[in-house]
């Protein structure tokens, strides 16, 4: 029997505001971020939506926190580290 990839919406720590984003992005379901991964969408939805002035735990530490169904906050400070310099690294690539 297939598996179905629950929507971003029904995951841990994504409102209606990220999910919007997400889907902007073309991310649908859980198996869409894990393919794109939380560092590169963050950058995608930050691209696309400079204006927003979120703290990075509100986006790229709750799609972490999503992808392990965790709270943003107990994905502990070396995923966070490894997370803040994936986003560097593409940052600096684009």
């Amino acid at each position: 029997m297939k598996r179905v990839s629950p929507a971003v919406r029904e995951l841990k720590n994504i409102g209606a505001t990220v999910a919007r984003r997400l889907h902007e992005i073309g991310i649908q379901t859980k198996d869409d971020l894990e393919r794109v991964g939380a560092a590169t969408a963050y950058c995608e939805m930050k691209q696309r939506h400079p204006e927003a002035r979120t703290p990075l735990c509100y986006y790229l530490y709750s799609l972490e926190g999503a992808l392990r169904d965790l709270h943003w906050d107990d994905i502990g400070d070396e995923v966070k580290n490894s997370l803040q310099n994936d986003v560097a690294r593409f940052s600096a690539a684009t």
